[in-house]
């Protein structure tokens, strides 16, 4: 029997390559094991967190579902859909807020983080662990793909489900997470955490003007340009590297150790390198917004088949909580 993978992707900015780096490319590797059935979404619930602009969350959410498809995630082979197409996943939300104790909900470290940065935090980061929750286990995945900031809110998913087959009986499966340690930490153009947020990102699809401007904004340190540099501490190779092949690699190093190679030297072979990398995916996301019918069409195919599995699993949640069937 197939076990299940299961993962979204927050529609708060165009796809970068933190978002390949940390997420997609493991989502494409899971993919390949015709053993796993996969199921990934665009977690447009979640991005309201930040109450966007209606239009402005409509053309993230198309973007990133063309993005997933243009760099290989295949509609006939994983599950891929838009999270507000699935109404379930509210209401198992709601049905598993009874369940979870406030201080738990205080304590998860992403709400600390937000209350430390907002000044008036709402309601929605403080309950953001339990939507997570509802979004993984109405799929009863075996595993949930995550960065290594998101390993706690998997834990609360865990503790809920946990919780409630004790309390239910066994209802849902209880997940793992499946974290790529040595991607844990994507460098943005600041050193930090590549992150959409602190505007520090390289973008996949962007004009070939603005991936350069992003990549030449890359902070490096002042060592001159004649003298030898340490390409392990370089954020330049450090992105690069994910990239490149082992014979690239081996060049650039090189060029670090033997001086006379400059930090813009090395910008533009990152350039260089992305571009190649991914101008297959480029290439694909122009179709497809040349085609806004097919799109649609795959979003409407992917929602269909997420949800009929969401709808079963809700009845068998309602059944066991003492819900409905009065009129059965």
């Amino acid at each position: 029997m197939k076990k299940r993978a299961l993962s979204g992707i927050k529609p708060t900015g165009n796809l970068h390559l933190g978002n390949y780096l940390g997420a997609v490319k493991g989502f494409l590797d899971l993919q390949a094991d015709k053993e796993v059935d996969n199921f990934y979404f665009i977690a447009d619930y979640h991005a309201l967190n930040g109450v966007p602009n209606p239009q402005d969350l409509r053309d993230r959410t198309l973007h990133i579902f063309k993005a997933l498809i243009s760099l290989g995630l295949d509609p006939e082979q994983s599950t891929i859909f838009v999270q507000s197409d699935i109404p379930e996943h509210v209401e198992l939300c709601w049905l598993l807020t009874g369940l979870t104790p406030v201080g738990l909900m205080e304590r998860a470290h992403a709400y600390k983080d937000a209350i430390a940065h907002i000044k008036n935090p709402n309601m929605g980061l403080l309950c953001y662990p339990i939507l997570q929750a509802a979004d993984i286990l109405i799929y009863d995945p075996q595993w949930v793909p995550v960065g290594a900031d998101q390993k706690q809110h998997i834990e609360i998913s865990r503790d809920l489900a946990e919780k409630f087959n004790r309390i239910y009986g066994e209802t849902f499966i209880v997940p793992d997470p499946l974290i790529k340690e040595d991607l844990a930490i994507i460098p943005g153009t600041d050193g930090e955490k590549m992150s959409k947020s602190k505007n520090n990102v390289i973008q996949i699809f962007g004009t070939e003007k603005e991936i350069k401007a992003q990549i030449m904004s890359i902070q490096t340190d002042s060592t001159p340009l004649e003298e030898p540099k340490d390409f392990d501490a370089c954020h330049i190779y450090n992105i690069y590297k994910y990239f490149a092949t082992p014979t690239e690699l081996t060049k650039m190093q090189d060029n670090y150790r033997g001086g006379n190679y400059g930090y813009g030297h090395a910008k533009l072979a990152l350039l260089e390198k992305l571009l190649e990398y991914f101008a297959p995916a480029r290439q694909r996301m122009d179709e497809l917004d040349k085609n806004e019918d097919e799109v649609r069409l795959l979003m409407k195919k992917g929602a269909e088949k997420a949800r009929g599995r969401a709808q079963k699993k809700i009845q068998q949640v309602r059944k066991a909580m003492g819900l409905g069937e009065f009129y059965a």
